[in-house]
């Protein structure tokens, strides 16, 4: 099967409508606490500030991650390839698949016969990899697939009956809570069969101090990260924001490992937002994001209760940042 034939397969309607966006928003915030979906920071501008991100001083787990997959490549990959079988390579939020590559490039190298499946909510990113990756990587069969990670992963099995190797990486996990992330991994194994493997990245607990940097960076990338969800609303659905009445605020719990990020409403203001209208008390936040750090019992006990079976752990130099492989059982 040829990349041309592969994509028109899973070139349908993606999920993630305007009505989705605009629906969650205001379900949001009329909660209490108010809160706004993460999922919905990658548009092309929030695609923009998180390559920066990723690229500053204090933002380690992108480079534990890279040095893991730089000077570990063949033994991710010799998991992957397992016993030689065909396989289909899936990555959930795969971003501009820097990381991916060198796996992808080892891959073709040693003639692994398997297809890339990057799936992204950002419909930019999923463009983007279609056009690019043929091209600085000759040979590669590639179908991008744009919209929720279980659906794109349901349409991957209509697509072919291949062995499945699911990458979910830069501590994606961590965007939930303790319970919310098993939660995820039990419905991740849902849409396995055994002997599947998945490839998950996981940010290790560390010093307090450089968790609280990473997501407070000294030159405000995070902080312009989560205020471009509040201009992303006034853009797309009509918002009246003043984003400069925010103030951007982090946290971390060093006890249960919990990195949350909150924007603050500095003055009692009311926001419209289409036919509605939102009311902020001063000093009143929502609640953007969660980053949630874990340890390595607490891993490989996710894996067991989600039925899968740990087969491998590949650490950075710092032991900063793990990618467990787990086996479908």
């Amino acid at each position: 099967m040829d990349t041309a034939t592969l994509q028109t397969l899973v070139n349908t309607k993606a999920t993630g409508t305007a009505g989705d966006f605009y629906r969650d928003v205001i379900t949001g915030l009329k909660q209490t606490p108010k809160r706004l979906n993460s999922k919905y920071f990658y548009d092309a501008v929030g695609d923009k500030l998180f390559q920066e991100l990723m690229n500053c001083d204090e933002y380690y787990p992108t480079n534990c991650e890279l040095e893991i997959f730089t000077q570990q490549t063949a033994g991710l990959c010799d998991a992957m390839i397992a016993d030689g079988s065909a396989f289909d390579l899936i990555e959930l939020g795969a971003g501009d698949a820097m990381k991916s590559t060198f796996l992808l490039k080892y891959l073709l190298e040693q003639k692994a016969d398997f297809h890339y499946l990057p799936i992204d909510i950002s419909a930019n990113v999923i463009s983007y990899l279609n056009d690019t990756l043929p091209i600085t990587l000759p040979g590669l069969q590639v179908a991008g697939l744009n919209g929720d990670y279980f659906a794109m992963l349901k349409k991957a099995a209509s697509i072919s009956g291949r062995r499945k190797v699911v990458m979910f990486l830069g501590s994606n996990i961590g965007n939930m809570t303790v319970s919310n992330a098993e939660g995820f991994c039990q419905e991740l194994r849902k849409h396995l069969s055994p002997g599947d493997m998945v490839l998950i990245g996981v940010d290790l607990k560390k010093n307090p101090k450089t968790i609280l940097a990473a997501y407070n960076d000294k030159e405000g990338i995070t902080k312009r990260f989560n205020l471009n969800l509040l201009e992303r609303i006034n853009r797309e659905l009509g918002g009246d924001f003043d984003v400069s009445k925010f103030e951007h605020y982090p946290s971390y719990d060093p006890e249960i490992g919990a990195c949350k990020s909150y924007l603050i409403s500095t003055e009692d203001q009311s926001v419209k937002i289409g036919t509605e209208t939102i009311c902020f008390a001063k000093d009143e936040y929502i609640y953007m994001e969660i980053s949630q750090k874990f340890t390595v019992i607490q891993t490989n006990q996710m894996a067991e209760n989600s039925g899968f079976k740990p087969m491998h752990l590949f650490f950075d130099s710092k032991k900063w940042f793990v990618d467990a492989v787990w086996m479908a059982v």
